[in-house]
């Protein structure tokens, strides 16, 4: 039988679903629960396909990594292993390999095309892109993908392993993006999750959850041990008492962002300073400045992730918590090593 402190976990995370009823399956991390995600619409649909966007990262085990659209090198070695079948559309406001942003109606064009086959089980998504640099696609796009993926029969999974949870100024991202709670499928949390703890989670309603219970003979869910001992993370209570995600979104996020759009302005190189909540990236020309740059704040002290498709975008997420007096300093250190 399952700890009290797992029963406890999930009790705590299945009211993340925005309907009542969820149900979750714990994982210890964002790739464990996508690939929770992708056996759950499997077992619920029947179907084999994935539908995944291009520069989207899900994490390296070999159901997520089948979809990454980040970079063809981090499947090319391993291509052999990858059986599932994935299609891969262009996510909106993402620059192509030709040049040029995509479209939300060129996007939305590749998706209908490629449901119109019939064998996607799933669309998984990120509300916004994350390690693909930040980008943050066109007001309605979540909302349409749902209305198409339910029209050809499939389920989508929204990857919130980085948006959720306060990081964009959401605790669900695709919620605040117009999502009706009603049309969510499958959600994915990680990262904050835990508060430093490897813990992360499925979520998703009943209906489609006990996909699992249907199957004979028994087929074991993942990560069966997972949770088994852990206590539940902290976040709950912290979330609620120092309001984070407006802090991320309103309070402070969209004044840091605009700070750094005025410090860099100008700057040789930089195209684009963008994000939502405390989630930001700094798209350079070219990748070999945003590595100079990387170094360069290593050197003064600053950790930043790098980003994007070709390596070209800085990454900032600091804590939800961090002292404000710190990303004033952030601002000017970038705007010395840019």
């Amino acid at each position: 039988d399952p700890a009290d402190a797992k029963v406890a976990l999930l009790e705590r995370l299945t009211r993340l679903y925005p309907e009542p009823g969820a149900k979750g399956i714990v994982a210890q991390s964002g790739s464990d629960a996508v690939s929770a995600a992708l056996k759950t619409a499997k077992l619920a649909t029947g179907k084999p396909g994935v539908l995944a966007f291009s520069g989207a990262y899900h994490g390296l085990g070999y159901g997520p990594l089948a979809a990454c659209g980040l970079r063809e090198s981090y499947r090319a070695p391993f291509a052999a292993h990858l059986g599932a079948p994935v299609t891969f559309a262009p996510y909106p406001g993402l620059d192509g390999d030709g040049g040029g942003a995509a479209s939300l109606d060129a996007s939305l064009g590749a998706v209908e095309a490629a449901l119109r086959v019939g064998d996607v089980a799933a669309v998984l998504v990120e509300p916004i892109l994350g390690r693909g640099g930040c980008v943050v696609p066109p007001a309605g796009f979540l909302s349409e993908l749902h209305a198409l993926a339910h029209r050809h029969g499939a389920l989508v999974i929204v990857d919130e392993v980085w948006t959720g949870l306060g990081r964009s100024g959401s605790m669900v991202r695709a919620v605040d993006d117009g999502v009706p709670a009603q049309a969510l499928d499958l959600i994915c949390f990680g990262k904050g999750l835990g508060g430093g703890l490897p813990i992360s989670a499925c979520v998703g309603p009943e209906a489609i959850m006990r996909s699992w219970a249907r199957q004979a003979p028994v087929v074991p869910p993942p990560r069966t041990r997972a949770g088994r001992s852990a206590a539940p993370p902290p976040w709950p209570r912290w979330m609620r008492c120092a309001r984070v995600p407006c802090r991320a979104r309103a309070t402070l996020g969209a004044r840091w962002r605009a700070e750094l759009a005025g410090a860099l302005s100008g700057k040789a190189g930089v195209r684009a300073v963008r994000g939502e909540g405390l989630m930001i990236g700094i798209e350079l020309a070219q990748p070999a400045q945003g590595l100079r740059a990387a170094r360069a704040m290593l050197e003064r002290g600053w950790l930043l992730l790098g980003g994007g498709r070709r390596g070209e975008t800085l990454t900032l997420t600091p804590a939800l918590t961090i002292d404000e007096r710190l990303l004033e300093g952030a601002v000017a250190a970038l705007a010395e090593v840019v």
